[in-house]
This record gives structure tokens, C-alpha cells and sequence, in this order.
């Protein structure tokens, strides 16, 4: 592993690369905000793959793809006099010594969830009207839902036990069952958002990251559907023309792998 005196330096050559960069090569000449955040956004996606795939070798990767995003914005934001680089690192510097006051104060905390509570805490007291503020209007409604009941819970807002929440889950599939049986689109699709938030909740409880094992569900049924068309296209055949029986077989043949 590199040494931190090593680590600055290869920073310090990032940092030089990217005012060449910035200077020279007409792509990059043209960036802006506004043009990198999609670009920002799938590099991000990009990298939350790696992780799931445990490939820390892509992470590594991705992580430098994250990162060079990162420096191009400050680079920009020096550019317009607003900020640079050390700006940026002195912010969340700041913040996370004044977010950790029972490593950087006289604070006492007795586990995880206490400081949670003190971090939400505290950003009420930056300013902030609600600790809803801080939940991204873009997020992908999974993890917005994941991040709300987090929040919530940060300031007390939360069951006491697990089980409370199961017997919310249940309440609300009931619910979504009345509106089936009703045949009333919007109200079911109304219902069904309760169900997942619901579900959301108990995930928590239960220590698992909802959009994580979700992801986890979609890269499993990919590779088993790809093994599937794979087995059909050996036997010269279309699954279009094939019986569900047919391609149980080897749906069993891929859980199996």
C-alpha cells in the first residue's frame, strides 16, 4: 500500500492532469456542471455495480472515475472564483468534526444509534427546517424510501421492535388486498407504495438494504434467464416456442449452478 506521503503526491498529480486537461483538450474545455452530472450519476451506478459484484479491482477503477468527477467540479468552481479543491476538503472536514462530538468534543455516546440521533440533531441546529431536507428530490424512490425512514428514525420517529413492523406489513398487504378485490387502479397502486414502504421499514430492522437486495434479485433472475435462452438456442429452439414445463428444466439446472 502506498504511503500517505505517496497518496498526497499521486493527488497533487491528478490535480495537475486535470488542469492540463482543462486547458488543452477541447472536450474537456467544454465541460460544465450541468454536462458532467449525468455523467456523474452513471459513474456512480457504475461503481455501486462493482461493489455488489464484490470486484474490488472494477471498484478500484471506479473509484478513480468517481473521483476524477469530484476534481473536475472544484476545478470548475475555482474557475468561476467559488470554491476549489482544499475548499471542498475543508468543508467536509469541518462538518465531520463538528458532526463527531464524541471523538472531537466531550460528548459521550453509547452506541450507533445514538449517533445517528446527534448527527440529525445537530443539522437541525445548522439551520435546517426539517431532517427530510437532506433526502435528494432524483433519488430512485427504493433508496429515497430507505433514506426517509433512516432520517426519521434518527430523531425517534421508528417502532420499537421488529415485530411492530411485520404487523405493518401485514396491515398494509390487507389493504392492497381490499383494493384489488375493488379493482381500483389508482387506489391499488396507492396501497402497493405502502406495501413497499412498509417492507422498506423491515428491511431496516433487519439490517438489510433494501436496494441492495434488490439488485441482488435482478443480477440472480438475469443470469438464470440467460442461461435459459442460452440452453434453448443449444437446442435450436425459440422460448417463445417452448412450454413453461420446457423451461423449468433448466430454470432448475441454473439455480442449481
Amino acid at each position: 500500500m502506498n504511503s500517505r506521503a505517496n497518496q498526497l503526491q499521486a493527488f497533487d498529480r491528478l490535480l495537475t492532469i486535470m488542469d492540463e486537461l482543462r486547458a488543452q483538450c477541447p472536450w474537456d474545455k467544454k465541460q460544465t456542471m450541468e454536462s458532467l452530472r449525468p455523467l456523474t450519476i452513471e459513474e456512480t451506478y457504475e461503481l455501486g455495480d462493482a461493489i455488489l459484484d464484490n470486484d474490488l479491482e472494477e471498484v478500484k477503477k471506479e473509484l478513480g472515475d468517481v473521483l476524477l468527477h469530484l476534481v473536475f467540479y472544484s476545478k470548475i468552481g475555482s474557475e468561476k472564483n467559488s470554491f476549489d479543491i482544499g475548499d471542498v476538503c475543508n468543508s467536509i472536514c469541518d462538518k465531520l468534526i463538528y458532526r463527531h462530538p464524541h471523538i472531537y468534543g466531550d460528548v459521550t455516546v453509547k452506541d450507533e444509534d445514538e449517533v445517528k440521533r446527534n448527527w440529525e440533531n445537530l443539522k437541525l441546529k445548522e439551520g435546517k427546517n426539517s431532517v427530510l431536507e437532506g433526502v435528494p428530490k432524483s433519488l430512485p424512490a427504493l433508496v429515497k424510501a430507505t433514506r426517509i425512514q433512516d432520517k426519521v428514525a434518527g430523531v425517534g420517529f421508528d417502532w420499537e421492535r421488529p415485530e411492530q413492523v411485520w404487523e405493518k406489513v401485514e396491515e398494509e398487504l390487507e389493504e392492497f388486498k381490499v383494493e384489488i378485490a375493488k379493482n381500483d387502479t389508482d387506489a391499488m397502486e396507492s396501497e402497493f407504495g405502502d406495501v413497499l414502504f412498509s417492507l422498506v421499514n423491515y428491511a431496516r430492522f433487519l439490517k438489510i438494504n433494501p436496494e441492495n437486495a434488490l439488485e441482488r434479485t435482478n443480477k440472480k433472475f438475469k443470469s438464470r434467464f440467460e442461461y435459459l435462452e442460452r440452453k434453448a438456442k443449444e437446442l435450436g429452439k425459440e422460448l417463445k416456442d417452448m412450454t413453461l414445463a420446457e423451461m423449468d428444466v433448466f430454470w432448475e439446472e441454473a439455480k442449481k449452478l
